[in-house]
C-alpha cells in the first residue's frame, strides 16, 4: 500500500508538472497583449511598454518559465494582472461558490440517479426501464443552460421558489448563499445524472446475473436485502468511478451554468481572465485543476478498498 501511494503522488507530481509548462505555453500563444487590455485603447505605447516592463512581460520567454516555475515551486502562482492581488487569494475568493454548486449538483444527481438505475436494472426490459433509459438520455442531450433559463422563468420569476441569480448581498451568511445555488444545483444536477444512472443501471445489470445472485434467492433472502447488499455493494466500484470524475467535472465544468446564474465562481472567473489575458489567472486556474482531478483520482482508488475488500495495491 505504502509503495503504491508513493507511486501515486510521484505520478501526481509529474502530471502537475506537465499542466505547469502546457499552461504557460498555451495562455501565451493567444493573440492579444495584457498590457494594452489593461490600459485601453488610449494608452500610449510608452505607457504599454512602462507596463509590460512593471509585470515581467518583456522578459525572454525562458525567463519568464523559470520564473513562474521557480515560484509555483514555493506555492506562488503570480500576482493578478487584472485583479492586483495573489492568485491564490484570487482563486480562494471564488473556490466556495464553485465547490459548494458541485457537491449540490453531486447530491441532486445521486438522488436522481442511484434509485432510478437500481430499479431499472431491477425491471429490466420493462416499460418504466425504456422510460428511465430515454429520459436520461433527453436529459444529457439538452444544454445546461437552456435548462438553467427555463428553471430561472417557471420556478424563478414565475413561482418565486428560489432566487434568480447572484450570491446574495454582501453581508449574506452561509445558508443565504447556498439557498442562490439551489437552483443551479438542480440544473446541473438533472444534466449530469444520466451517466451516473447508465453506469448504475449497466453495473447492476452485470452483477444481477451472477451466479450468487441466484444462490442468495434461493436461499430466500428478500428481494431488498438481494439487490441492495450483495448486488449493489459488488457493484460498487463502476459507480464510485463515475461518481469522482462527475465531481471533478461539475468543479471545472461549470462555466455555462455559472454564467446563467451569474455565480461569482472559478467558471466566470476564467472566462473573464480570458477575456483581459490575465494569464496568472488563467495558469493558476488549470494547475489548481488539474491537481483536482488528480486527487479525486486517488480518493476514488482508495475507496475501492472501502467498497470490495478484495481489491488490493
Amino acid at each position: 500500500m505504502r509503495r503504491y501511494l508513493i507511486k501515486r503522488l510521484i505520478g501526481m507530481i509529474v502530471v502537475i508538472f506537465l499542466v505547469l509548462s502546457i499552461a504557460f505555453v498555451l495562455v501565451r500563444l493567444a493573440p492579444g497583449d495584457p498590457a494594452s487590455l489593461m490600459l485601453g485603447p488610449d494608452a500610449t505605447p510608452g505607457e504599454v511598454q512602462d507596463l509590460r516592463v512593471r509585470l515581467g512581460l518583456d522578459r525572454s520567454i525562458i525567463v519568464q518559465y523559470a520564473t513562474f516555475l521557480g515560484n509555483a515551486l514555493r506555492g506562488d502562482l503570480g500576482t493578478s494582472l487584472f485583479f492586483d492581488q495573489p492568485v491564490t487569494q484570487v482563486l480562494a475568493a471564488r473556490a466556495e461558490p464553485s465547490i459548494f454548486l458541485a457537491l449540490m449538483s453531486l447530491a441532486v444527481a445521486l438522488l436522481i440517479a442511484a434509485p432510478i438505475g437500481i430499479w431499472a436494472a431491477y425491471r429490466r426490459g420493462s416499460l418504466g426501464d425504456q422510460m428511465s433509459v430515454s429520459t436520461a438520455m433527453l436529459a444529457a442531450s439538452v444544454p445546461s443552460f437552456l435548462t438553467g433559463l427555463i428553471f430561472q422563468r417557471v420556478l424563478a420569476t414565475d413561482l418565486g421558489w428560489f432566487p434568480v441569480s447572484g450570491y446574495g448581498g454582501p453581508g449574506a451568511g452561509f445558508w443565504d448563499r447556498m439557498g442562490y445555488l439551489i437552483l443551479p444545483a438542480i440544473t446541473l444536477g438533472i444534466t449530469n445524472s444520466a451517466l451516473i444512472l447508465r453506469f448504475t443501471r449497466a453495473s447492476m445489470l452485470d452483477i444481477l446475473g451472477e451466479d450468487y445472485v441466484r444462490t442468495a434467492r434461493a436461499k430466500g433472502m428478500s428481494e431488498a436485502r438481494v439487490v441492495l447488499r450483495h448486488a449493489l455493494k459488488n457493484a460498487g466500484i463502476p459507480i464510485i468511478t463515475v461518481i469522482g470524475l462527475t465531481f471533478a467535472l461539475l468543479v471545472s465544468g461549470a462555466v455555462v451554468t455559472e454564467r446563467v446564474f451569474n455565480l461569482p465562481g472559478m467558471g466566470n472567473l476564467v472566462v473573464n481572465a480570458v477575456l483581459r489575458r490575465d494569464y496568472p489567472v488563467i495558469q493558476g486556474t488549470l494547475i489548481v485543476v488539474a491537481a483536482l482531478y488528480v486527487l479525486v483520482n486517488l480518493v476514488t482508488d482508495l475507496l475501492y478498498l472501502v467498497v470490495d475488500k478484495r481489491v488490493k495495491y
